[in-house]
């Protein structure tokens, strides 16, 4: 195995071509890999989640969502970064989904494929992800760590062959939620439903979940009017209540609206608890967000605001109960149980069928 010193090897850094799921470009950021702008700290360092430890601001410092691609006929791909947090792991979800990266490449009919990902030990990762790979000019793609920022990050290849910088592509998909929409708990960055859609579409992705802070706040409504999407998927619920849904999602979807006349944007419900069936809390909790959030969807449409799909919950994770890390989070089967029953609605809505 190669080491970072080896002379066999050529180091990129990422930050001189660019990491898509950074939208905002123009403004300045306190970190390169901060998913929000500096502008916002302020508003939400005061959203603070459910057990009054983390900050919306906190989780926006997360690369959840972020992913750099380049070409190259290597045999090895290395890796080398510093994490913001020394904390490499929950107590529901794995160092590889919390700080770890995930490398994928497209095969020869160019579609995308898992290759291998890391498994990180300390703050400071210098390792090898992968080598002896069958020698062909590919793209890569590789995800960026879930509940964990990232200080600086470089690729490591064989230093004699070339390197392509590919650098973020235009008008991607933003995806505006909580945990779940974050990530957690999947086992891999690429596991989660935003990285799934975004390489069976081929798109690129904001993922603006923030842990247990997602509740369509203005502050991040602000922003989000700012941003050149593609689709505006909002999946906020889980971390509201029927008051707060029907006091802020119409606002918010008419805020986007009137910034973004034509821009479809998709309201997602809360995702049905597999426990349901034994515990009535959780099933009452759900179910009442499903209302509101439906009352707020019959609304805008009897007010003929146009371009607004909506997706139901009861399915989400699946209807077996095996979709689920603790009832609340997805894993990786839940994660792509989401993304089956949401590609569908976004390849209607981004006229991929046409």
């Amino acid at each position: 195995m190669s080491t970072a010193s080896d002379p066999e090897l050529s180091w990129h850094n990422v930050t001189e071509w660019g990491v898509e799921g950074r939208a905002w470009e123009d403004h300045k950021r306190l970190r390169y890999f901060d998913r929000m702008p500096a502008s916002a700290e302020k508003g939400m360092s005061l959203i603070i989640d459910r057990l009054g430890v983390a900050s919306a601001w906190e989780m926006s410092r997360c690369s959840a969502g972020m992913m750099v691609r380049f070409r190259s006929v290597t045999t090895k791909v290395h890796i080398r970064y510093r994490l913001l947090n020394a904390e490499l792991a929950l107590p529901h979800m794995p160092a590889t989904g919390v700080s770890g990266v995930d490398l994928y490449a497209r095969n020869e009919l160019g579609a995308w494929r898992y290759v291998n990902c890391i498994k990180p030990t300390t703050q400071d990762v210098d390792t090898e992800i992968i080598s002896g790979l069958i020698p062909g000019d590919r793209e890569y793609a590789l995800y960026l760590p879930l509940y964990n920022g990232v200080e600086h990050m470089e690729i490591g290849i064989s230093s004699d062959v070339e390197f392509a910088e590919l650098p973020p592509r235009a008008n991607p998909i933003v995806f505006y939620g909580t945990s779940v929409t974050q990530g957690g708990v999947a086992s891999r960055p690429g596991a989660c439903h935003s990285s799934l859609l975004g390489r069976r579409l081929d798109r690129p992705v904001v993922n603006l979940g923030f842990s247990g802070t997602g509740r369509m706040n203005q502050v991040v409504v602000d922003h989000l009017v700012q941003a050149d999407a593609s689709v505006f998927v909002i999946e906020c619920s889980a971390n509201m209540n029927p008051t707060l849904i029907r006091e802020r999602c119409i606002p918010l979807v008419k805020q986007l609206r009137g910034a973004h006349p034509h821009t479809p944007i998709l309201l997602v419900e809360d995702c049905r608890r597999p426990n349901a069936w034994i515990s009535p809390d959780n099933r009452d909790f759900v179910a009442e967000n499903h209302i509101a959030l439906r009352e707020c969807f019959n609304a805008l449409q009897a007010e003929s605001v146009t371009g607004i799909s909506y997706i139901l919950g009861d399915e989400l994770f699946g209807i077996d109960g095996e979709g689920t890390t603790d009832n609340v989070h997805a894993n990786d089967l839940g994660f792509k149980r989401m993304a089956d029953v949401m590609e569908p609605i976004l390849r209607e809505a981004l006229h991929l069928n046409d």
